[in-house]
């Protein structure tokens, strides 16, 4: 989403976010790499640039670098384990992981936090409880931090809170828990959850705009997702980040592409994007949910292919009607198809459920408040 530029003393050192590349922003690489054709007339008499052009360079290098994060990066790795298939699973899934999940989506999160902690208790070495509890929370924080604009709702931005702690510690947990496991014998699995846990980082530090940290934790996830997949090229689930990694480079401006060129970032295809959301929709063990989910978000956002983006979130919404935040997308994207009964009915539907936690179900009111007056109905 656009958004007004950083401050460049705020603004990450880019050989540290970006390792795979040097880059020195330094006059010589003002010259070499962009030219004055970019910076025109950007050096002072004593060859040093200026602190207007130096804001200039950083906040194109952040247009595009934001970009990248809360796109090819945050949502890249918005990674969360959804329903298990009925396919035979290479992960080694405490038997309770599908009840948990059954609890998250139907937006029962006090009780999937409560079921977490128990297996986390249980098996206290193993990343995925202490995961699947962050997993809870993240969609509480996604409910409770959404709005509604440019005809949609979206978790977009909101400042430090104090309760993120919680979140941070358990994603943490569960990050050293995947690494220790990796060290004494590396599997794709624990690499999958190492990367999941770096995700989530990602997705918070990206929601409160902290540029440096969201960047550092998307390297290190996407680097664990590539190195699951070079275990096990079948790995279908880490289909779903890469997918959305591919997605969201091909989305970047002209300008924003040729910074990712010379940043080192990885270029991507739309088309291969969304090849593997699909397949890890229909091969993925813990992911085809929110593969379903994200991908049905990005055809309304990005590509308004609103009919197609109701195709693949009806399936979703069907089996799990009690989630406010599914009923809004659908409504949303009925609205934009022009079938306003329709999208009213989905808003009211998400006005009746009954949210467990009073902050989330007082800004459900306030979404579908905004909603329904968006149709304009009479």
């Amino acid at each position: 989403m656009p958004s007004a530029p950083p401050n460049p003393d705020s603004l990450p050192n880019a050989s540290k976010i970006f390792p795979m590349q040097s880059f020195d922003p330094t006059p010589s690489f003002y010259k070499n790499h962009f030219g004055l054709q970019v910076f025109p007339n950007s050096l002072n008499s004593s060859g040093a640039v200026p602190e207007t052009a130096t804001f200039l360079f950083w906040s194109r290098i952040m247009n595009a670098f934001q970009i990248t994060r809360c796109a090819g990066l945050a949502c890249l790795f918005l990674l969360a384990p959804l329903s298990v298939s009925a396919q035979v699973s290479k992960f080694t899934l405490p038997s309770e992981t599908p009840g948990i999940l059954d609890k998250i989506y139907s937006f029962d999160l006090d009780g999937a936090t409560e079921a977490a902690q128990h297996m986390q208790q249980e098996q206290p070495d193993h990343p995925l409880g202490f995961l699947l509890e962050a997993e809870a929370m993240w969609w509480r924080t996604w409910c409770t931090s959404a709005d509604f604009r440019f005809g949609m709702t979206d978790a977009r931005r909101r400042p430090k809170l104090e309760s993120d702690r919680r979140y941070l510690e358990l994603s943490t947990r569960a990050l050293s828990l995947a690494e220790a496991h990796i060290k004494q014998s590396e599997s794709a699995e624990m690499q999958f959850y190492a990367g999941m846990a770096d995700a989530s980082l990602v997705r918070l530090y990206a929601l409160r705009a902290e540029n440096r940290n969201a960047a550092r934790s998307g390297v290190r996830a996407r680097e664990h997702l590539l190195r699951a997949k070079v275990l096990d090229p079948d790995l279908a689930d880490a289909d779903f980040g890469l997918g959305l990694y591919n997605y969201y480079v091909d989305t970047l401006s002209a300008i924003a592409k040729i910074l990712r060129f010379f940043m080192g970032i990885p270029g991507g295809s739309k088309q291969d994007g969304v090849r593997l959301l699909e397949h890890a929709i229909a091969q993925g063990v813990l992911t085809p949910n929110v593969a379903r989910f994200y991908l049905a978000l990005n055809l309304h956002r990005y590509d308004q292919q609103y009919e197609k983006a109701l195709n693949v979130l009806g399936p979703l919404v069907e089996k799990y009607p009690a989630n406010p935040l599914f009923q809004l997308a659908r409504g949303d994207l009925y609205a934009k198809l022009g079938r306003k009964q329709q999208a009213l009915v989905c808003y009211r539907t998400a006005s009746a459920l009954p949210v467990q936690n009073v902050e989330c179900r007082a800004h459900v009111q306030e979404l579908v408040r905004a909603s329904i007056a968006s149709l304009g109905l009479k």
